[in-house]
Parts: C-alpha cells; structure tokens; sequence
C-alpha cells in the first residue's frame, strides 16, 4: 500500500479500493486519530509515508487544497459525513404540554374539578332534599340541577388554557434559543485553502481533504494531521484535562484534535475527520445525546466506557477526562462550532455546572419573593377552607340541629368540594406564576431586539446583569478606537519624520530590508485588500497591526506580495510567533550561504533594549548603546506615545554560517544582540462615538476602566480622548508591572486588601498582560471597600482573554476582531465591536429589571385584591364573590398577558440617567409598595361598597347567600366585571415605577401593551355578555357597563393622588424581595453578622488575629527587651499589646510589625515618615525606597522580568523568608519586619503607609 502513497492527486494509481473512491476508509482514519505523539507518527510513517502521502490518499493537495467542486466537496460528504452534530432533538409541544401540567396547583385544581363533575352528576332521591339543611337552599328548577357539571367543565377548560398557553410561550422560547444558537454557528467561518485561494467557509462545510490554516486563538473545528507548523502550542484541556499546552511539531506529535484551543503559532493540516467522526464527536456521542436524564447518562456512560475500556483504553481516558474537564473548563461543553446545538435546558444545565456565575441577580429576588408570595397565599387558602367548613358544619349540625343521614352524604360532599374549590383558587390567584413567565418574555424579548443593536447575547441572564453593571474593564484597540491602525510616523536612519518619507529620502538598502521584514515577520494571513466600493479604503485582514506595516510597505511604493511569493510560508526557516509574554514576533530566514538573517518586530521598549546597533543615515550600523537608547525614548517614544500612537520597533540579526547553528530554543540569547532599523508610530483613531458612549456610562454610575496591553503614555492619551480621564482628575494610570508591585506582599502574593487600595481610582492599566486583567477583575469583584458588591463587565478579545471573561460577571467578546476562545468564555458577542453597543446593552438590561418590577407591580394588586376578596367574602357569605372560573380568568389576565404587555416596553434613554440598582437594592421599592397599598384600597373599598350595598344601588336582586347551584346573578356579574376593568386601568398606572405622574407617556411605541390591553377589554366583554353559567355572568345592560367602566376608569385618577404622598413621608412601607447576601457565608456566621451591614474581612482577620496573639503572648514576652532595643524611642509597646504579632523560636527575631493601614488608629504606631530618629536610614544606605524612582516607560529595569513575566518583582533580591511560626494565619496581612543580619534591602511597598522595613540589629 505504502508504494503508491507518493503518486500525484491527478494521477493517483489504481489502488484497494477503501471507501468509494479515496485510499482510506473512514475507519482507518478514525482509528488514526485516536492515537498520540509517536504511535500516530508510526502509523502515518506505515501505512501512508508521511503527511504528504495521506494528502494524496485523501486526494487533495498540501498547497492548493481540495479544487472546491461541488461534486467533489459531496462526495466526501457522503463518504466521510458532515461536519455537524446532529443536535438534541427539541422537546416537542407535548411534551411541553406534559411539563406545564406537573405544576401543583394546577394538578390540585384538577383533581377539585374531577369530584366537582362526578358529584354533580348524583342526583339524590327526592323527597328526603329539603333534610339537608337551609345551607343546601331551595328546590333549584330542574335545569339548574343539570347545569351542576358546567362549574366542574368550566374548571378544567381554564386548566387546559393556562396549561397549552404556558407550553406555547417554552415551546416559543426554545424555537427561540435554537434560533439564535444556528445564527451563532452560522458566524463561525473557518479558513481553508481550495483550488489554491485562502477562504473562509462556515464551519460545517468543512470536508475531510481540506487544508485549514490554523492560528492564534482559532478553536479547531474538526481533527486533522499538521502539514506545517510555527511555534504551534494547543491547550487540549477540554479534552484530556491536562492543562499544560502541548506543543505540535511535525517531527514530534502532529495530531491535531477538534475542540482544542490553538494558544499560540500558526499553521496548516490537513482534515481527517468531521461531525461525529471527529475526537469531540465520538465523545458527545458517549455523553448520550438522546437522553436528557443526567443520571442515565453517567450510568449508560460508565457501561459504555466499561465496554470501550476492553476494546480501547485511549478513548476511556479522553471520556473520563473529559469529565474532569467539564468541571475545569465550562466552555469545552459548550462547543459550538460543531453545532452541538444542545437547546436550553442544556444551557441551563452547563450553567450550573459552571462554577462561573452565582444565580443571576434578579433571579435570586425573584425566587425569594415567589416562594413569600407562595407562603402567604398557601396559608390564606387554607383558612379560607377551614372558616367555610366550621361556618357551614356549625350552621347545619349545630344550629338547625339536623342529624347525618345517608341520603344526604353527597349534598354535603358537594358542598365541601366546593369549599374546596373556592380555597384552591384563592391559591392560584395568590401564587404568582407569572414571574418566571414574565422574565422569561422580558428576557426573549430583550435578546431578540439586542441583536438588531448589535449584542448577541449568549446567556439570558447577561442580559440582565449588564443593568447592574458598576464597572466596565474594556480593551483599547478595537472597542474604544476603529482598529483600523495607519502608520503616521516614523523614526528611521537617524531621522524622524512626522509622516511617511517618500521612498527615495530613505536609503534603498535600509528601504529594502525594512520592506523584506515586514513582509515575512507579518503573518501571511494578514493582507490588505482592494477596497470593496469604488473610493472606499482598503480593507485590512487580519491582524491590524501588522496591516499598518504592510501599509507603510505600500506607501514606500513596494510590493509586500511579490516577496511573499518568492518566499512562501513553508520556506520560513522558524516562527516565534507573537504571545503576550514576549511581546515580540521573530521569523527566521535560512540564506544560500547557511548563514541565518533574522527580523523581529515588537514593543518599542522592549525591543529596543535587545539591540546593540542601530542603521544610520549611511546605511551603516553603528553601536547603540543604553545612553543612546535613553534618548531615543525621550527624543521619539515618548513623543510618540504622548499623542496616543502606538510604538513599535523593527529590528534583524545576522548569525554568520561561521558559528554554525544556533540553539533555537534559547529564546533569551536568540532575541538579543539585534540591529535596529526603524522605530514606527501607529495611529488608531478613536471611534466617533465612544467618548458620547463613555460620557453617557459615567452619568449613568458606571466607572469605565481601559486595561491595555499599549505603553502608558499612549494609553494615557488615547483614555482622556475618550473622555475616560477629565484634566484635573487624580485618577491612577499605571503599568502592569507596578500594578502587580503594589498589589503582592513580599512573599509575591497578591492580597486583596492591596488591591482595594488601588482599584478605585484606577483608570488605565498600560502594558499589562491578560493575567493582569484578570487578577483586576477578580479583585474588584471580591473587594468589600463599598457598600454595594461590584457588578464588572469587560470585554476581550484575545485568546487569553478568556479567564477574565469568564470571571467577569458580564464577558463581551468582539464579533469580529475576537478570537473562538474569547467567543467561547463570553456571555454576549458585540457584533461590530463597538464600544457603545455595550451602553446599548445596560440600557437593555436596565429596561429587563424595570420591566419585572412593572409586572410585580401590577401583579401584587391583583394578588392581595383578589385573595383578600375571596378569603372575606367567603366567610362572610359562605361563598367567594369571585366564581374558581372567574379568578382563572383574572389570573390568566394578570399573569400571561399582564407580563406580555408589561415586558416588551422599549427602553428609554432616561434609564441611563439614573444609578445602577446593584445587588441588594430590592425588587419592590418604597414607592412601589406605596402605589400597590394604595390602588389596594381603592379597588377594596369599590368592591366591598358593590359586594354589600350594590343591589340598593343598582336595584337588583343581592345575590348573597345564593343556593347551591343557583343562577348566576347581576350582582355578582357588576362585581366581577368592576374587578376585572380595574385591573385593566391600573394596568397602565403599572407602566411608571418611579412615581412619575404621565402613565401613558410612550404609550403607542408599544403596540403589544396597546393590542393586549384593548383585547382583554373585548374577551371581557364576550365572557360578561354571553359567558353565561360557565362564567357564572349574567348580561348587562349598557348604564350597568358605563358605572362599571367609570369605577375603572377611577383607578387612574386615584392613581394621580397616589403619587402626589411623598413617599418620603411613609416611612412605616417596608421594601421587598431583597437580593440574596452573599451566599458563601454560612447561617450561624450570619447571624453574629445580622447587625452590620456589611461583613468587613479585615475585622474578621483582626479577631481570629487576636486570638493567636495570645497563644504567642508568652514567647513575645522574653523577645519584648530586645525589640526595645530596636525601638529607638518610638513606642511600640501599645501597638503590640493589640496586634497579633508572628514570632519565632529562632534567635534572630522577625516581629510582625504593624497590620497595615487597618490598624493606623492605634496610638503609639507613628510612620515612618513621621520618625524623628533617622539612625535606620543613615547606617544603613543600601536600604533604598523605590518609590523614589521616576517610573518612565521602564526601559532600564533588568531584563530579567521581561523575558520571565512570572517574576513580578522589580528588584532581583530573594524573596523574604516565611515566617516560622507556622500557626498565625494572620500573618499574610501584616508587613514584616525584618531583623535578619544577612540580608537587607527588599522592595518597600509605597502602596502602603507602613513601608516594610528590613534592617540588621
């Protein structure tokens, strides 16, 4: 087989015949995916020759790919299959019908409704009827006896509409979720190589045979074999759990599996298997798609694997690690691109797994407040059953004295089902179902308008968190700026230009070897392309930095693609490929001669620091040394910088074929030693309508924070162009490398309280890398220094963006610059990643909150009303004004349409004009409680006046005390139908929460209220009119319907009153549905906690503190002279007696010196600065105070922290050693103080008042 693995695509030979028309089955290929590192080496080398033999078996082509027939692109299809997994199969209506029907009360109802009907039909025999007692009421006619079924009917008619409209709004739901989900995968293009053009072609089209290009960030759609490769590193976690990245060379381990992360290089491979066949396939086919029970699914799992262990113990350990994964790595379940389009449940699911969010704000409230509700309405059903019960068994037994017969049993059966029936629906009309309905519309209905402002949202809840938001950490390039990156300037042959020379200025050998390392030190991916209108600019694909260079080649009149074709990527001799940690690209040529040339483009100051010549005017290197690097930065960096462009230096090496072959893989001694050609500055102008956007979050109390990996300088103009830092403000901007210095305490930990210290008046955050920005998300987030816990959306792009994103409590990934990883880890995707969609997505998730809080409004009325006017009128005339079918009606009113109309209000800009609620504001606000009380008494005081003295009013028949199955009477229709108009007039006294006095205001821009609100009023009237005995509604005539209109219409002038009380005034109006504390503090810690408002942990550290102190009291005590000694008349006995301090056995004594700015209150503890001794200072001058430094763009620190990122700290000294005394865990926020003869001199901490001194005695 081997022997005609070399021969051509066109002219393949004649061989075995595999699979339809290709030399290899699609079994034999899955099987060589599952192997690893050499095996599969072993098996390519055996059954195929190399990569290039298994190309030609798969009929296709390392440098042009597959042709891109559409025969042919079909023929693979059928034989290898496509790239998809089949998703789960939606659930379908009746099944959804089904789930509705599981609610409690609906079943209770039910079960009411069936004795109701079966009772019905049980005549007792008549002579015995007029025994049963007055209750039982007079002869009924015969027709009346036989409309007994009709209440029983009626009930389970309204059950089956609550229960098909609930399935109707999940079934719409999910229709809604799938929907968004295949927009979502439709995004996801890929780039391949056919007929030899580089396209982008959606993930599912991609075939077995073709030729993907890999890079940074890329999520890989399906397994495949690597062709070549540069500096190529996979995060193959959400596969095999293992976190370290691995790295794939052609040599070494060339499998390349679908759904792992590509964390840095490029490349190319060739595609072996797709959908199912894929690694990630075969998994989720084990995870048991079919089956939504979780725990089916682990047991079918473990049998399977059972099974799979005997045949193979590889793809056991892929499962089994992948679940470990699904815990380590939410995103790996989430898998996207393979539409595993698992549906929302699924969703629901994963996010429970994730230990990402707590449960979403409003839905904390929410539940807390439904389960209130639910209580309390549960306890007035059941009072209102047993009151009916006592007054009607009093009545009979007691009162008229008549026995139990037999006869009678099923009249007093009837009688009690009744009661029965009338307290369930007191609890039906007390249960707010509504709720998760009407977030759940909210919600729909927000995402599905937030795509038209350019936010896809990825989970429901972002949507609504984002109104909370405090905090935005947003990127620089890209979201504040166009990213679209020009060079302006540049610095080149000694001479600095303020626009690009024209070519003949610059020497032609400089000129030459600029344009050649600009063209192989860019990826190939990133290219300028012809303008797609007539006069338009350029378009840039790829990465725009690297477009503003291949610019600057255009502009120098030089042609970057002729130089690419001459030298294709697979002649590029290695790769260092950009990543966060060297700041830098390197690519390196091999010469004819065996020497080596090469070009690196990076960080103007960092690079600059690795070179030790620099091109002159004459085209000739010459010595550049630190003195000339210095003022280079002062003469052109900064310069640069200070007008928010971006610097980055151009530089080569030569290693002579005379010393042989570097060691490539010392990175440190490779970028070193370089020659400087040209150092350029890249504008990237500022969006026009960002510093509106920002403008608007401020207003709207939400801090803006840039975090960007540009130099200060620059960062810090481009924030006040945007309007992020206000001349005059003293707001920080630093640099990640001092911002980690003042957040670790010796021991190179970070603490939280430092970071407190910091983040407020942080503003820019410069050259810092993403861990940066995720310790600064995670610290605001756990920061307890305000009152209100921080709500932090950021956005990101790049691949390491992701655990901030995921951190975050809102992640926003760029749609078009982000990368599959940051798309994966974020909650909402901004389509034209602009910066003022995200204000666009807190007015939305504003507008979510409002929306709820109209509904619960509106609900509550109803809610206490109705209940109240049942549970009275049930024990003062044995029988609830409002008929079980009526309050049905009234639920299905405030419930499902209430929260229709209610939920789709639009937003408006004046929501931005006010504070964000954040996490403990509750639901119900003091003046919605006022306005709920308030319509509450009028609509009681309408009903009860209509219910006791409406037939003098009216002139009809009362219709109290009614028979059993009586007629239904005018009365109680006047009463009913009164009611139901309030409801709907308050309906729109609903729309205002914050007390405002115009209700209709935007009224008719929301034609759903508008349709829902007159449509009710129609089915009102039909079910008034011709409702009949189901009802239990007699007709009325039109005076009759004008008084009950007017009493409606009433509730909008008292509601005008209402609002004219100053809430202020009311002081006795509690607030409701709180949010949830935090829930990781345990009850009985709580309740020590009930009376403070806020768990402060420095207390708390303090207390456990001051115990320990006093297990170390005894050993202080021999140390005390010799601190005294120390002391030099400073008094540090007072600050002893309260501080836990960490002592040693040892002799040379470290004492913990002062809790840090906690404790400055105690007396005794002066500060340094205020010493009046400076004995310390003199004898010892090595000690030095580092903030004393100028901190310009650090170029002259040590090189150390630049190549190794890890070692945070600025100064080289050892670490301080941890303290002995192993029991004090109050120790981490002390500052120590050192008295360790050998050592001195560690960086001081200027974030903190009390420098940590360390001195020799």
């Amino acid at each position: 087989m081997a022997n005609n693995s070399y021969s051509g695509v066109k002219n393949s030979v004649a061989e075995p015949n595999h699979d339809g028309e290709f030399g290899c089955s699609l079994k034999e290929l899955r099987s060589l995916m599952e192997l690893r590192g050499a095996e599969a080496l072993q098996k390519i080398e055996d059954s195929y020759g190399d990569v290039n033999g298994l190309c030609n078996r798969l009929k296709t082509s390392a440098i042009d790919g597959l042709s891109g027939q559409p025969s042919d692109i079909e023929k693979r299809t059928s034989a290898f299959g496509q790239n998809l997994i089949p998703p789960k199969k939606p659930k379908t209506f009746l099944q959804l019908v089904w789930e509705a029907l599981q609610d409690v009360t609906l079943i209770i109802l039910e079960v009411a409704a069936i004795v109701s009907l079966g009772l019905s039909f049980y005549q007792p025999p008549e002579s015995e009827e007029r025994n049963c007692g007055n209750a039982a009421g007079g002869v009924e006619d015969e027709g009346e006896a036989e409309a007994g079924w009709i209440e029983g009917a009626a009930i389970l008619l309204s059950v089956v509409c609550v229960v098909l409209v609930t399935a109707f709004n999940d079934w719409s739901k999910e229709k809604q979720f799938r929907g968004l989900q295949s927009r979502i995968e439709q995004e996801q293009k890929f780039t391949v190589v056919r007929g030899g053009q580089v396209i982008q072609v959606p993930v599912a089209e991609i075939v077995v045979g073709d030729i993907a290009q890999i890079k940074y960030g890329d999520l890989l759609p399906a397994d495949g074999v690597l062709i070549q490769g540069n500096d190529l590193k996979i995060d193959e976690s959400s596969l095999t759990g293992e976190s370290d990245h691995v790295k794939k060379l052609l040599e070494k381990d060339p499998m390349l599996l679908s759904g792992t992360h590509v964390m840095e290089g490029s490349g190319k491979m060739v595609v072996t298997a797709v959908g199912v066949n894929s690694q990630t396939g075969i998994i989720f086919t084990l995870l048991g798609m079919e089956d939504d029970d979780d725990d089916d699914e682990e047991e079918k799992e473990k049998k399977k694997e059972k099974k799979k262990e005997k045949k193979n113990k590889k793809q056991d350990g892929s499962v089994e690690n992948r679940k470990k994964a699904k815990a380590q790595d939410g995103a790996a379940m989430e898998m996207q691109p393979l539409n595993s389009d698992e549906g929302a449940e699924n969703e629901e699911k994963k996010k429970s797994n994730l230990p990402k969010k707590e449960k979403s704000v409003l839905q904390g409230k929410l539940t807390k407040l439904a389960v209130q509700i639910g209580k309390a309405g549960l306890l007035m059903s059941a009072i209102t059953v047993v009151i009916l019960v006592v007054l009607f068994v009093v009545d009979t037994f007691w009162y008229q004295g008549l026995p139990w017969t037999t006869q009678c049993t099923p009249v007093y059966i009837q009688f009690f089902v009744k009661f029965f029936i009338i307290g369930v629906t007191v609890l039906v009309v007390a249960v707010p179902e509504g709720l998760p309905l009407a977030v759940t519309i909210s919600l729909a209905y927000s995402v599905k308008k937030m795509m038209k402002d350019n936010n896809l949202v990825r989970h429901l809840d972002a949507c609504e968190t984002m109104g909370n938001a405090t905090a935005i950490c947003s990127d620089k390039t890209g979201t504040l700026t166009m990213n679209r990156m020009k060079v302006v300037q540049v610095h080149i042959a000694d001479k600095h230009y303020r626009k690009v020379p024209e070519p003949d200025v610059v020497p032609a050998n400089i000129t030459d070897l600029l344009v050649l390392g600009i063209s192989v030190n860019c990826a190939y991916t990133t290219k300028i392309m012809s303008p797609e209108k007539e006069g338009g600019l350029n378009r840039q694909v790829g990465n725009k930095t690297e477009c503003s260079l291949l610019g600057l080649a255009l502009d120098l009149k030089k042609d970057y693609q002729a130089i690419r074709n001459e030298i294709p990527e697979e002649k590029l001799y290695k790769v260092y490929t950009f990543n966060s940690v060297r700041k830098s690209m390197s690519t390196v040529l091999k010469n004819a001669d065996g020497s080596f040339r090469m070009f690196s483009k990076g960080a103007s100051e960092i690079l600059l620091k690795k070179c030790f010549k620099i091109l002159t005017a004459t085209g000739e290197a010459k010595v550049f040394r630190p003195r000339d690097r210095d003022d280079m930065v002062k003469r052109v960096i900064e310069p640069m910088a200070s007008e928010g462009l971006r610097t980055i230096c151009l530089a080569y090496r030569d290693f002579p074929a005379s010393e042989g072959e570097p060691d490539w893989d010392n990175e440190s001694e490779i970028l070193s030693r370089l020659t400087c050609i040209c150092v350029v500055g890249i504008e990237d102008p500022v969006r026009p309508e960002v510093p509106d956007a920002i403008k608007k979050c401020q207003r709207a109390g939400i801090t803006v924070r840039m975090v960007t990996g540009d130099n200060l300088n620059t960062a810090r103009a481009i924030a006040t162009k945007c309007g992020i830092l206000q001349p005059g403000d003293d707001f920080l901007c630093i640099e990640g490398k001092e911002f980690n210095r003042r957040i670790r305490n010796e021991k190179g930990e970070i603490e939280q309280e430092r970071i407190d210290k910091i983040w407020p008046k942080l503003r820019v955050l410069a050259r810092s890398s993403p861990t940066d920005k995720h310790t600064l998300v995670k610290g605001i987030i756990d920061s307890t220094v305000l009152e209100q816990r921080q709500v932090v959306a950021v956005t990101g792009d790049g691949t390491n963006d992701g655990p901030a994103l995921k951190k975050a409590d809102v992640g926003f990934a760029m749609g078009i610059a982000g990368t599959d990883v940051a798309k994966e880890a974020s909650d909402i995707i901004l389509t034209d990643d602009n910066f003022s969609s995200i204000v666009k997505a807190v007015m939305w998730g504003r507008n979510v909150y409002d929306s709820i809080s109209k509904f619960l409004q509106f609900q509550l009325t109803v809610n206490v009303v109705a209940v109240i006017v049942a549970f009275t009128g049930a024990c003062i005339t044995q029988d609830s004004p409002l008929k079980a079918v009526q309050m049905l009606w009234v639920n299905l009113i405030m419930d499902t349409f209430a929260s229709l109309a209610l939920a789709t209000e639009p937003p408006t800009e004046s929501l931005l004009l006010r504070k964000p609620y954040g996490r403990n504001k509750p639901l119900i606000s003091r003046t919605m409680m006022k306005n709920i009380l308030g319509h509450g008494v009028y609509q009681l005081t309408i009903i009860f006046t209509l219910l006791f003295a409406g037939e003098k009013i009216f002139d009809i028949d009362s219709g109290r005390n009614a028979p059993l199955h009586a007629p239904p009477s005018e009365h109680y229709t006047i009463v009913f139908n009164t009611f139901v108009l309030m409801q709907l007039f308050n309906e729109i006294n609903a729309r205002k929460i914050h007390g405002e006095r115009n209700v209709f205001e935007g009224i008719f821009n929301n034609l759903i209220f508008c349709s829902i609100v007159f449509g009710t009023f129609i089915i009102q009237f039909v079910i008034v009119q011709f409702g009949g005995k189901p009802f239990s509604c007699v007709g009325l005539n039109i005076e009759q319907w004008l008084w009950c209109t007017f009493l409606g219409f009433g509730s909008l002038l008292w509601g005008q009153v209402i609002s004219t009380v100053p809430t202020s005034r009311l002081k006795f109006l509690k607030t409701a549905g709180h949010g949830t504390q935090k829930e990781e503090i345990p009850d009985d810690e709580l309740d020590e906690l009930d009376d403070q408002d806020e768990i402060d942990h420095a207390e708390r550290e303090l207390r456990r503190g001051q115990i320990l102190w006093f297990r170390g009291l005894n050993r202080i005590q021999t140390q005390m002279d010799v601190v005294s000694a120390f002391q030099s008349g400073i008094s540090f006995q007072a600050s002893f007696r309260r501080q836990p301090s960490s002592s040693s056995q040892q002799h040379d004594i470290r004492v913990v010196n002062a809790f840090r700015s906690t404790l400055s209150p105690y007396e005794g503890l002066e500060k340094p600065e205020s010493r009046s001794s400076i004995h310390n200072f003199m004898t010892h001058p090595e000690f030095r105070i580092e903030d004393s430094e100028p901190h310009i763009p650090l170029i002259d620190d040590t090189d150390a922290e630049d190549d190794a990122p890890t070692k945070r700290n600025a100064t080289p000294t050892p670490p301080p050693p941890p303290s002995p005394n192993q029991n004090n865990n109050a120790v981490d926020s002390c500052i120590h103080l050192f008295l360790d003869p050998s050592k001195s001199a560690t960086p001081s901490t200027p974030g903190s008042p009390m420098h940590s001194l360390e001195t020799s005695l």
